[in-house]
């Protein structure tokens, strides 16, 4: 029941969920100063979360900036690889699935082979509880090898449901061993959360930056014109901050 409860409430708190909010006060109060009010709320957050000028402005503030790969002059002893980024459930399983994010797999095995890093740590297990066993760091050392990684050079944690529980295993697996230079890769918007998690947890990581939402700020006519697109990366925005704010609540961050 608590896990229904709180999807309910942060879908509410999504922009879509605000604007059927509006809407549906708008159609249910009695008051017609209200019901307009309301209505006109409803309209302005329509356009607001549809601008994809404002969209890529606000999630380009909130990403970590890209690293250049000429800035890493030195070897890294470890790159820990956060999963959340493949389709664990479609069929046939005799291949690996990417969704949007894929760029933490493939800018990993590009700083490996450009001897950048020694070894690569994938974590995350299945974050669904509809499919808990679905280990997606596995499927994910599988791809990884297909491109040329060895497996030897693979760990795997595969037992954590989110970015919490990934930093406090992966410290745990990792105490004691040597490994003073650590990339944190990650999706750019995802960042902020996972950083402050792995340092919470006690280790030194340097961030590497995946995954882009943010482009290049341009002022054509078509960045005024309301697009849907617009508000999946609002949506991702208002999905971070939340995220990152339970973390502290909770002491995670």
């Amino acid at each position: 029941m608590f896990f229904y409860l709180s999807k309910t409430i942060y879908f509410l708190l999504m922009p879509l969920g605000l604007i059927l909010i509006c809407f549906v006060l708008a159609w249910k109060l009695k008051r017609i100063r209200w019901k307009r009010y309301c209505r006109y709320a409803g309209i302005f957050l329509c356009f607001l979360f549809t601008n994809p000028f404002l969209s890529n402005e606000f999630i380009g503030w909130w990403e970590y900036k890209p690293v250049p790969l000429s800035q890493l002059q030195n070897q890294y002893d470890l790159a820990i690889v956060l999963t959340g980024i493949a389709d664990n459930q479609r069929e046939p399983k005799d291949r690996v699935y990417f969704n949007k994010g894929a760029d933490r797999i493939t800018h990993t095995v590009q700083l490996y082979k450009m001897g950048k890093v020694k070894k690569i740590l994938l974590a995350g297990g299945s974050g669904s509880f509809g499919t808990p066993d679905l280990l997606e760091s596995d499927n994910l050392k599988r791809a990884m090898v297909m491109m040329g990684v060895p497996d030897s050079l693979i760990m795997v944690e595969n037992k954590s449901k989110n970015t919490h529980q990934s930093a406090v295993n992966t410290a745990e697996m990792l105490e004691g061993q040597k490994y003073d230079r650590v990339l944190l890769i990650t999706s750019a918007f995802h960042m902020r959360r996972a950083y402050a998690s792995f340092t919470k947890a006690g280790m030194q990581v340097n961030p590497f930056p995946a995954d882009f939402y943010a482009s290049k700020r341009a002022y054509t006519p078509n960045v005024w014109i309301p697009n849907p697109g617009a508000m999946v990366k609002w949506t991702v925005l208002f999905h971070e901050i939340l995220g990152l704010l339970t973390y502290k609540v909770m002491g995670y961050a």
